[in-house]
């Protein structure tokens, strides 16, 4: 992970020179580990035969007769893949990355287990259902199976060289609770507002409310389209109120950002947002009265931080024959430390996900009694915090010991991280504080109960039966059947507000005024069921309009991406077929475009040359593909011109990233022409908007220049808009780092653009650090003419055939076939192997 890269370059260089050596002395370890895919397995524990295929991309589909046994043996499959991203991801999601990296990592698990995901987890497996818990007891019980007799090398080639850092080490068998645990560091990837709410806490330390209103535009519901046009509210629509907040009580507060930074930098090499805007996705579902085959045609594809290995583990779980007590029969795509499959179709129905983004945290500042650190302040009364001692276990060093204080809110976040919160910023706070957060992530839920349920429904009720127990995190759950019929589903816990809190803002936690109030029933949350317009599409815009009596978030992205799907329905040619479809996947136009280029074409240019190359824009397509120069003059110049504009009047830290925000904000600004904002103040001239365009034009012409050459007709986006995949820790060795690291990849697409290959606009280049982390397209007339992919490969074994054979196809927006029927599966088949008890 980039996090450690700054830790583990402090090795000694003898160190890294043995590293080096070991590379090229030692490359018949990297095939110890490839998992044997034909013969014969034996499995203790097994009720009967279980057969396992794998096709041409190394995708396996399990036939078994129990779904104990299906269990088992995806379990054990996904560890013979995946065990090395197993096991980093269950220390992460636990708090235990010291027992595995050393003394580098102390300071975020001394975070991560304040948040404490690790005790919700187990509080969570103790009250799960039988069934639930049998699910996750027979997969970890194959996890375990396959790391019986197995080390080292054996089961992953990062464990050789993680020798260097913790010599010795041997993963601990795994539990159930851990597989638990991954929901919530997911849920904390896709979280929603609180970075927004934090910001905004900073921003009004230096900015009046006027300017921060101009970064925090409202959606525009006139210009964006909603997911749900009638949000079938029955009853009366009213949460209960505690009363309202006095005129004046929100202050304006700063310093809270830290905290969160430093566990988004751990997971940056995953999931962080890391300031490319564009964390999100796109499903669409489209009726049989617009396709082609007069049945449903359905696509998602998420987007997450690129990696290696993928996020995702595609996998067919089949039971044969399909029974009342077996009655798993399904394909797509799942987590490799996650039972089931998250993402994919059954033999009935297909779903689907995007991110609703809810606001689901809080964070409350709390009067601590001068007189005990461990009392805090409740309507006038001092009350006991409840205390929890923590011992971090430290690879080649002492344990460390760590209480955890909790207030009614939830984990004192202060105590690790936001130490100075308010020093800097002249904030009348408390004279003893802390600050604590509350989060529905960190009550007990159900997420993975909901996929399982999923996995196995069978029609729209039983869909939004099992979308109930999908807590958190929030996501849009699109839905198609078989029948013809297509649907969407809000789920989740969004809290209830009282009227003067709007969630924008730490509030005071010393009094009841800000607390939550009833979580929206589920019954009140959006829905849509065979809407009239014959589509729904979601992409992390608004899901409701203002008529709609909650709030769910005020955060929503700003729905270009919705707008270019819509109007790519309402546009088509004729009927939609899966080769439009994949068009539409891989729509790269790019929304900002038409405007921002007309704008530029209407500034006097004296310079011949900048007139010159300021022409192929007038020509350019305003499509973002990564052999195109028009792409590369306009995505150079947005830079440019988002860092002369608006970087003198931010504080450090908040340059523009890019993205639909930065998209609405300066479209905005490009109807006012002598706008404050576009005055350079850092110059003695008073800077107009055409001045800015032609300095951010003048300036993105000369980057070219350097980066690409002297010839504009050989620029081409792709050269710059790269993707490397980077390792999670082995990244940070020099020399090891090229046997895990793959890459550059030339790249279409780009930020808020349909095909979402997200760059920052914070950095020095325009590099991908968010992209569409799998495709799939399902034809609902014939699930076997759907289609996959998704970004590396299915193997977590660098070197293996499939460690990287899906990237170049994802880049192309090409696919490969979505395998479904036992004989269809069987006649692809490049392995068979055999599990037997």
């Amino acid at each position: 992970m980039k996090f450690l890269r700054r830790l583990l370059m402090a090795l000694p260089m003898v160190v890294l020179l043995i590293v080096v050596v070991a590379a090229v002395a030692l490359p018949i370890l990297q095939r110890r580990s490839y998992p044997q895919v034909d013969g014969e397995i034996r499995l203790p524990g097994l009720d009967g035969q279980v057969d396992v295929y794998r096709d041409a991309y190394g995708v396996p589909h399990i036939y078994a007769t129990t779904e104990h046994d299906l269990f088992m043996v995806q379990g054990y499959v996904q560890a013979q893949e995946r065990f090395w991203q197993m096991d980093f991801w269950r220390h992460q999601s636990v708090g235990r990355l010291s027992e595995l990296l050393g003394s580098s990592t102390v300071e975020v698990d001394k975070y991560l287990q304040t948040l404490g995901w690790e005790r919700v987890a187990q509080q969570e497996y103790v009250l799960l259902d039988s069934a639930s818990k049998a699910i996750l007891q027979a997969f970890t019980d194959g996890i375990n199976a396959y790391l019986e007799g197995r080390d080292g090398a054996e089961l992953s080639y990062e464990y050789v060289f993680l020798n260097l850092v913790n010599p010795g080490y041997e993963p601990a068998p795994w539990q159930p609770h851990e597989t638990l645990a991954w929901g919530k560091a997911m849920a904390w990837d896709l979280r929603g507002n609180m970075d927004t709410e934090i910001d905004r806490a900073l921003l009004l330390a230096n900015l009046s409310p006027e300017e921060l209103d101009l970064l925090y535009p409202p959606y525009d519901f006139a210009a964006h389209p909603v997911i749900v046009t009638e949000p079938h509210i029955t009853g009366e629509a009213r949460l209960p109120s505690a009363g309202e907040i006095p005129a004046g009580a929100l202050p304006a507060l700063a310093r809270v950002r830290d905290g969160f930074d430093l566990l988004d930098t751990l997971r940056g090499a995953g999931f962080g947002s890391a300031g490319f805007g564009a964390i999100g996705s796109n499903s669409w579902a489209v009726s049989g009265d617009l396709t082609a085959t007069g049945m449903p045609l359905f696509a998602n594809d998420p987007h997450l931080s690129a990696q290696i290995p993928s996020i995702w583990f595609e996998i067919g779980l089949h039971c044969a024959p399909v029974t009342p007590d077996c009655s798993y029969n399904v394909t797509g795509f799942t987590f490799a430390n996650v039972p089931g499959v998250v993402i994919g179709h059954n033999d009935r129905i297909a779903w689907g996900f995007t991110n609703l983004g809810p606001d689901v945290m809080d964070l409350y500042i709390e009067k601590i009694n001068p007189e005990n650190p461990n009392q805090y302040e409740v309507n006038g009364e001092w009350v006991d915090m409840e205390l929890v001692p923590v011992t971090i276990n430290v690879a080649g060093g002492e344990p460390i010991e760590l209480t955890v204080r909790y207030t009614r809110h939830g984990p004192v976040m202060s105590d690790v991280s936001l130490s100075d919160f308010g020093a800097e910023a002249g904030i009348d706070l408390p004279e003893d504080y802390a600050i604590s957060l509350k989060w529905t992530a960190l009550q007990v839920g159900y997420i993975f109960r909901s996929v399982w349920k999923i996995n196995q429904a069978q029609n729209w009720e039983q869909f939004r039966d099992a979308a109930r127990d999908f807590s958190v995190p929030s996501q849009n759950l699109l839905y198609a059947d078989v029948d013809g019929n297509i649907g969407y589903q809000a789920p989740g816990r969004i809290p209830g507000r009282n009227p003067g809190h709007d969630g924008l803002l730490p509030v005071p936690g010393w009094t009841d005024e800000y607390e939550w109030l009833e979580y929206i029933p589920f019954e009140w949350l959006p829905f849509a069921y065979n809407p009239p317009e014959g589509f729904i599409v979601t992409a992390n815009n608004a899901i409701v309009g203002p008529e709609y009596p909650f709030t769910i978030s005020r955060d929503w992205d700003h729905g270009f991406r919705a707008g270019s799907i819509i109007d790519d329905i309402l546009n088509a040619p004729g009927p939609i077929d899966i080769d439009y479809m994949i068009a539409m996947q891989g729509n790269d136009r790019n929304p900002m475009a038409e405007k921002l280029v007309s704008a530029l074409l209407d500034v006097q240019m004296d310079d011949d040359r900048l007139q010159e190359i300021r022409s192929i824009l007038a020509d350019w397509d305003q499509r973002s593909h990564m052999d195109s120069p028009g792409a590369a003059i306009f995505e150079v110049f947005w830079k440019n011109l988002l860092a002369l504009a608006f970087a003198d009047d931010l504080p450090e830290g908040f340059a523009p990233g890019g993205g639909s925000t930065w998209f609405v904000i300066t479209s905005r600004l490009l109807d006012e022409l002598d706008h404050d904002w576009w005055d350079d103040a850092n110059t003695e001239d008073v800077e107009d908007r055409d001045a800015m365009l032609a300095r951010a034009f003048a300036a993105a012409v000369a980057e070219l220049e350097e980066r690409l050459g002297r010839n504009p007709d050989r620029w081409a986006w792709g050269d710059l808009h790269v993707l490397n995949f980077e390792h999670d820790v082995m990244s940070n060795f020099p020399g090891i780092s090229l046997i895990f690291n793959e890459g550059p990849f030339r790249t279409s697409g780009g930020s808020a653009i349909v095909n979402a290959t997200g760059w920052s606009a914070r950095g020095d280049g325009y590099e991908v650090g968010s992209l569409p982390s799998l495709r799939m397209i399902v034809d609902l007339s014939d699930m076997a003419n759907s289609l996959s992919i998704h970004t590396t490969g299915q193997s977590g074994h660098a070197g293996h055939p499939h460690y990287i054979d899906m990237a170049d196809p994802w880049r192309l927006i090409e696919y490969k076939a979505m395998l479904w029927g036992r004989e269809a599966v069987e006649a692809a088949a490049e392995s068979h192997v055999v599990f037997l008890p």
